[in-house]
């Protein structure tokens, strides 16, 4: 493995069979990312960018081929292995928020980190922090039901953020969000991670999100199509034919 590389990706394949009928989402996908930079995945519906992140992240296992974080071999790791894995060293943001809905923005942020038995008072003040970061100071004890999507989607930063992941993988952030919502999570988004160092890997239909990482990985019919570096280019300027 790359030893500036944080995550890597190697002949990964993926086959879901359903009623006796195969089908193959990812054939052969690599590649390597970097520390510390910014990655966009993109390619049409059905290229199989979501079933890659869900990979890479240990959310799934691949038919064949195999992920590496951090040097470790995380697709054959055990489910005990990998939720401790992604405990420690990855953080993740969903489309669709997954906050728990009986837990208030500031006691879904402190899950992650609850969940290790740190002491109580260290991870409020941590989860505190983090929540007026994304500018949720005032709406702490409120409940996901009474938040707005972008105010969902930031508790959900704050969360993925809080056990300061060195990996954190992002599945449309801004694909529930209007156009002014999607951009102030946006922005978010990328402060924390320039002020985290963490390595932030997005997955978007977005050009204008993708064009504002480092660099953009293009999938295509389950294959690697392009692999450019952008380093905040003018969305015109950036070609994306699979999308």
């Amino acid at each position: 493995m790359n030893q500036s590389a944080i995550l890597e990706v190697k002949d990964l394949t993926k086959t879901f069979t359903n009623a006796g009928h195969s089908l193959t989402v990812l054939h052969g996908v690599s590649f390597s990312i970097e520390k510390g930079i910014t990655c966009a995945i993109v390619g049409p519906s059905g290229s199989g960018k979501t079933t890659l992140l869900g990979l890479a992240a240990g959310l799934d296992k691949p038919t064949s081929g195999w992920v590496t974080l951090n040097n470790h071999k995380i697709s054959e790791y055990s489910e005990a292995d990998l939720s401790k894995i992604r405990n420690e060293q990855i953080g993740f943001v969903f489309q669709s928020f997954q906050l728990i809905p009986t837990l208030t923005a500031l006691e879904n942020v402190m899950v992650p980190i609850e969940l290790r038995g740190v002491p109580y008072n260290k991870v409020e003040k941590s989860a505190l922090e983090l929540l007026e970061s994304v500018g949720l100071k005032d709406r702490t004890g409120h409940y996901p039901t009474q938040l707005s999507g972008g105010e969902q989607q930031r508790v959900g930063i704050a969360r993925a953020f809080i056990h300061e992941p060195e990996i954190l993988f992002a599945d449309e952030p801004t694909g529930n969000l209007d156009g002014e919502t999607g951009a102030h999570v946006e922005e978010i988004l990328f402060n924390l991670n320039r002020e985290k160092g963490t390595t932030l890997v997005i997955v978007t239909h977005d050009i204008e999100l993708a064009s504002k990482c480092d660099r953009v990985i293009e999938l295509k019919n389950g294959h690697v199509y392009k692999d450019s570096y952008v380093s905040f280019a003018d969305p015109e300027t950036v070609q994306m034919d699979a999308l």
